[in-house]
């Protein structure tokens, strides 16, 4: 099991808890505002571009090269951004806080 926060672009924060599937699944099931995985969850839109806080950077590693090309269509991209629908939800995430890309 994992817990992971959310901290929407309005500031309010949204802890829910998920087992398997990708962190943008558990965020659309769980209504989390600004994430809306449009494209199903296969890496070919920005809806669900969140940022790692970067003291936990390594609990979701870096994106790969498609993941990449797919940030440089978002505006708001930082070195800790990544698509929640590519990463995998593990009890390794326990704890993790995203923040939700405007």
């Amino acid at each position: 099991m994992a817990k992971i926060t959310f901290i929407t672009s309005d500031g309010k924060t949204k802890t829910v808890e998920g087992t398997s599937g990708s962190v943008m699944e558990l965020a659309v099931q769980n209504k989390i505002k600004g994430i809306d995985g449009d494209c199903g969850g296969v890496c070919s839109c920005a809806t669900c571009h969140v940022h790692v806080k970067p003291e936990q950077w390594n609990l979701t590693g870096a994106p790969d090269e498609l993941e990449n090309d797919m940030l440089e269509f978002d505006e708001n991209v930082s070195e800790y951004s990544r698509l929640s629908c590519q990463i995998k939800v593990s009890e390794d995430l326990d704890g993790l806080e995203l923040t939700v890309a405007k």
